[in-house]
């Protein structure tokens, strides 16, 4: 289930991005959303308002697989855990040593 919605997520994640890629910016860009690129299939209207729709569907379906993974496996792999977590070791304190005093003779 997990694997299957994790390559469903890198799909999403590379359409994303083509799709991203092919709207005209205000500097121009890679600019292959224009009307000239598209010839008579859509004006230059119309394709900017399905390259729009496109991105903001995949941006939803994107954040929705990724809180849905980060659900699936929240509680999964008990290796990482993190180190607060666990008790602290017991370690004994160390002793100071104590320093040894001259000897008085006695007389």
């Amino acid at each position: 289930m997990i694997t299957v919605l994790l390559v469903l997520h890198l799909f999403v994640t590379l359409a994303l991005i083509g799709v991203v890629l092919l709207q005209r910016s205000e500097g121009g860009g890679l600019g292959v959303g224009s009307s000239q690129g598209m010839g008579s299939f859509m004006g230059g209207r119309g394709t900017a308002n399905l390259l729009t729709r496109s991105t903001a569907i995949l941006g939803a379906a994107f954040f929705a697989l990724a809180l849905t993974l980060a659900l699936l496996t929240k509680g999964a792999s008990q290796q990482n855990r993190s180190i607060l977590d666990g008790p602290a070791p017991i370690t004994a304190p160390a002793a100071p040593a104590l320093p040894s005093l001259p000897s008085v003779p006695t007389n």
